[in-house]
């Protein structure tokens, strides 16, 4: 009796697809920060996502986005987690005790945690528009294929979700969130400096 090539064939794709899993790990812990925002409960829901991927890689269809399969589980896993949390304790997030405060040393580091936290009041849909396109880089077909939506309607939450960052960071355009608001007066200065 001869083995099934099939199966020999189904095994060697499993184990190829094992190894881009754990290529994909980064970009799992980053996708996953925009739903956690507590890094060990980033983390934990990345274990659970691989997890699960690893017991059903069977069903991944290979020729097809591997990454995009893991974040359409992430995302899964994490809304239903959510929705049991919610069940169980409400209250919990609002703990002022579970938030940790650092003030920053610089003006970037403070900006950059004005933006994170301008992104996690994002409503989930606009939140994980902008960091799958704005964030990770990835493509709206990419995007549209994990949410499960259309691309006009991708394109229609990340033009919403630029829209309320801008307004939850109080400016008025995206150049204006990079450019210095100091301005140093030329006049003043001697011609031959000026110049």
């Amino acid at each position: 009796m001869q083995p099934d090539r099939r199966l020999e064939k189904g095994h060697a794709s499993h184990q190829q697809s094992s190894s881009e899993i754990v290529a994909l790990i980064p970009a799992l812990r980053a996708f996953a920060r925009t739903f956690c925002r507590n890094t060990s409960d980033a983390d934990d829901l990345v274990q659970e996502t691989l997890t699960k991927a690893l017991a059903k890689i069977e069903q991944f269809e290979p020729g097809t986005s591997l990454k995009s399969w893991l974040f359409t589980i992430m995302r899964n896993t994490f809304y239903t987690q959510a929705k049991l949390a919610r069940r169980e304790a409400p209250g919990v997030s609002d703990c002022a005790s579970t938030r940790l405060r650092v003030d920053a040393t610089q003006e970037w580091s403070t900006r950059g945690r004005e933006l994170h936290e301008a992104i996690q009041r994002l409503p989930p849909q606009h939140r994980e528009i902008i960091v799958l396109v704005g964030v990770l880089g990835m493509s709206y077909e990419e995007a549209g294929e994990i949410c499960g939506c259309a691309l006009g309607t991708v394109k229609s939450r990340l033009s919403r979700a630029r829209l309320r960052l801008l307004e939850e960071l109080d400016e008025r355009s995206a150049s204006s969130c990079i450019e210095r608001t100091e301005t140093f007066p030329t006049a003043s200065l001697p011609k031959s400096v000026s110049r």
